[in-house]
């Protein structure tokens, strides 16, 4: 599909926010063309998009308006501008890892907690590990179990104790990457992002809590053996009494945290 008419004549329907109709930008309605001729061309991250003029003439739009449409494409990550000879409008990928801060910073001031995340989790992981069950090789479980001696040893202070909760969550982030479904890998990893980010967590990370390593070590080995098996039946299974367990066990911290917070906070 090529776009190489007016962008007046493409659909202008208004985005609709609640009940309240709002109109899109000139400019945003110009990125958003861009987007389609990108698309309809096979154009490719790295790829140069057409100069100025051609843009111009393409999108049938005034010079500021392309300028303005770029600068939109350039703050969502999809586009780079270079300078110079060779320079030009250079279609970029987004990062994965910017894509995760971006939208993290949408539940910025929402009262998320830890049994929101784990209902996700719940719902979500155990169908990963499924699919991951019939198609792990030897490299990508030995990856898995690398990043298991992290923790196969009780902690010996306060600090290894947090190493070795984030290395935990590190298991199910490798999981999440070896994924064959973009969208499960990336919502899967965005909640270890947000167990990692969110402030209750770092606290609780820092408490002694063997039964979540130990539980979690146990979960971990048996999903292992499911995976060496390629039983995705197993892998669902044990994934979802994982995530049940632990979901327990960190509300169970997150409420003595909780308490220990409003005692220093209350007088007398």
């Amino acid at each position: 599909m090529t776009i190489d008419r007016p962008v007046s004549t493409l659909s202008h329907s208004p985005v609709v926010d609640g009940d309240r109709p709002k109109r899109v930008s000139r400019p945003g309605e110009v990125s958003e063309a861009i987007k389609l001729w990108i698309a309809g061309q096979g154009k490719m991250p790295g790829d140069r998009l057409p100069q100025e003029p051609d843009l111009i003439r393409i999108f049938g739009v005034s010079k500021g308006t392309i300028r303005e449409a770029l600068k939109v494409l350039e703050t969502q990550g999809l586009v780079k501008t270079r300078t110079g000879p060779g320079g030009g409008a250079f279609i970029t990928e987004m990062l994965e890892t910017r894509a995760r801060a971006l939208l993290a910073n949408y539940f910025f001031f929402k009262e998320l907690g830890i049994g929101d995340i784990y209902e996700l989790r719940i719902s979500l992981e155990p169908e990963l590990a499924s699919e991951l069950a019939l198609r792990l090789g030897e490299a990508e479980i030995a990856v898995l179990e690398g990043t298991m001696v992290a923790y196969e040893h009780p902690p010996a202070t306060i600090e290894e104790e947090q190493t070795q909760r984030i290395a935990e969550l590190e298991f199910h982030q490798r999981l999440a990457e070896f994924s064959s479904n973009p969208l499960l890998g990336f919502v899967c990893g965005f909640l270890i992002f947000l167990l990692k980010d969110l402030a209750v967590c770092r606290t609780i990370y820092r408490l002694p809590n063997p039964e979540l390593r130990e539980r979690g070590l146990s979960y971990q080995a048996q999903l292992i053996d499911a995976f060496r098996t390629r039983d995705a039946e197993a892998a669902h299974s044990i994934m979802k009494a994982h995530m049940i367990s632990a979901k327990r066990l960190m509300e169970a911290q997150e409420a003595i945290v909780t308490k220990a917070f409003v005692s220093l906070t209350t007088p007398g």
